[in-house]
């Protein structure tokens, strides 16, 4: 496999907060391989951030703020994309949130509006980002959205995160099917837990790596770098056959009754 395996294709990528960010080294993978990227940023408070990790690839990189529960951010954000470049290959979405007292406690007592903003940020976003990069990926395209196993399996204080997750991998197939025609293919990778900023939040966080190393085949988790090459490879040709599917990057974990 030649490591320029994406030279020549333009990507987009939601969800970069930190150099930590699953975004963040899935995004550098890419760039290694070839790829021009552009990137987005939530609010000025991570703009800064952004900036600086993305000085790394040059002074021309597109960067423009972009809220993903706002339609009007996201074709803000496209009409800027436009300008910057007539067509699209790779979509990156790394992107989630549910307010803090939703993954704590009991599950049963969420919230509606805690629901509803879990769904909104971490599922609906991959809807409404897809509709947009759709017309854009004129030669076909590869869109990647990172999901955990707390969607199919219970993960004491992942709670509505888990439930979300779940609308993420389903969207994730629906979309397949509709965006197939246009040879573009919609997949996930379910990463193992890492220490990102949105772990640091999940109560026993902690506990869940020590598991992780007494549990899985491979007695650990993974690294960004195996994430990353993940990414390359569902962004490549290696992967032109498969879509609608979810990827497992976690040590093995997932296989394991006990």
């Amino acid at each position: 496999m030649s490591s320029r395996i994406l030279e020549g294709k333009v990507g987009v990528v939601f969800g970069v907060a930190n150099k930590r960010s699953i975004a963040w080294g899935i995004a550098k993978a890419w760039a290694a391989a070839g790829a021009k990227l552009i990137f987005n940023y939530q609010g000025e408070r991570l703009k800064e951030n952004v900036e600086e990790l993305v000085a790394e690839f040059g002074s021309d990189v597109l960067l423009h703020p972009c809220d993903v529960t706002k339609d009007e951010d996201i074709a803000a954000f496209f009409a800027k994309v436009r300008e910057y470049t007539p067509k699209l290959d790779l979509m990156l979405h790394s992107v989630a949130f549910a307010p803090k007292e939703a993954l704590e406690g009991l599950f049963v007592n969420t919230t509606r509006q805690a629901f509803a903003t879990a769904h909104d940020v971490s599922a609906y976003s991959l809807v409404a980002l897809s509709r947009e990069v759709a017309p854009l990926m004129t030669s076909g395209g590869s869109i990647v959205a990172m999901t955990y196993y707390g969607s199919e399996k219970v993960v004491p204080h992942y709670n509505v995160m888990g439930v979300a997750k779940a609308s993420l991998e389903a969207s994730t197939r629906y979309l397949a099917y509709d965006l197939g025609k246009q040879k573009i293919r919609v997949n996930c990778i379910s990463a193992g837990p890492m220490q990102t900023l949105a772990a640091r939040g999940i109560s026993g966080f902690g506990e869940m790596m020590k598991h992780y190393q007494e549990h899985a085949p491979l007695n650990r988790s993974c690294t960004m770098e195996e994430l990353g090459a993940t990414g390359v490879f569902l962004a490549s040709e290696g992967a032109a056959s498969i879509t609608g599917q979810v990827l497992y990057v976690d040590g093995g974990y997932q296989i394991m009754g006990m």
